[in-house]
């Protein structure tokens, strides 16, 4: 999920599978992940895609084994949301629990991110979240990581004027990386004013497993917040 500025085209960096599944899991690839996919070619209206109204519709890239994303699911049922992971193993993870609750306003996208973005509708997105990211903390890995000039204006491109975009790390390195690209950019506004207001988790925050593990080796974390400008 990661991006070279200088790159027109996209490569996905990372493991798409680990571990066999099992056949439960197998069967959730097979046969709910197609039901919840992402259409192909350029995509309309993105409230179209859920089977009931939704007021707005946000986006999670890499969700992972997906805790934060169910968690904002359940607490804003009136809310469509698209989860994007090419992990197959975190893929068959969610969509296990998202048929046990019978959770309806979700799709999904097993590919890259960046690859996606362009076929949505120009505005159609409420927010953005990006939290914890592949770092790729090697300089000659930096070119892999998702934040760059060119992933930022996709997401200005999605995200209506006022739109959220959130960034979570516990690698300072990649944080003043994504923080400087903001700065730089001429469609967001960085919304945090003092320290505390990246050092605080976000409203309604679930500790996933990764930030967990990031607290017990003394990792401390950001969570940015940069709103869409209005022109």
């Amino acid at each position: 999920m990661t991006h070279d500025v200088d790159h027109d085209e996209r490569a996905f960096f990372g493991r798409r599978k680990g571990k066999a599944l099992r056949d439960g899991q197998s069967a959730l690839i097979a046969h709910t992940l197609p039901r919840l996919r992402l259409p192909e070619g350029e995509i309309a209206d993105l409230k179209a895609l859920f089977p009931q109204p939704v007021e707005a519709v946000r986006l999670e890239i890499g969700f992972g084994g997906g805790e934060h994303l169910l968690m904002r699911m359940r607490e804003s049922p009136r809310i469509g949301f698209i989860g994007v992971e090419p992990f197959i193993n975190g893929m068959a993870k969610f969509l296990a629990v998202v048929e046990r609750e019978g959770l309806s306003n979700i799709r999904v996208w097993d590919g890259d991110a960046a690859l996606m973005l362009p076929r949505l509708p120009a505005g159609g997105l409420d927010a953005i979240d990006l939290l914890y990211p592949d770092p790729w903390p090697k300089r000659r890995q930096r070119k892999r990581r998702f934040v760059s000039e060119r992933t930022l204006s996709l997401f200005a491109r999605a995200l209506r004027p006022g739109g959220r975009f959130r960034f979570a790390s516990d690698i300072d390195d990649y944080v003043g990386w994504t923080l400087s690209r903001l700065l730089a950019s001429p469609d967001f506004d960085w919304a945090d004013e003092r320290p505390g207001d990246w050092r605080t988790p976000y409203p309604g925050w679930i500790r996933t497993r990764y930030e967990a593990k990031a607290v017990r080796e003394g990792r401390v974390s950001s969570y940015l917040t940069a709103l869409r400008r209005a022109s």
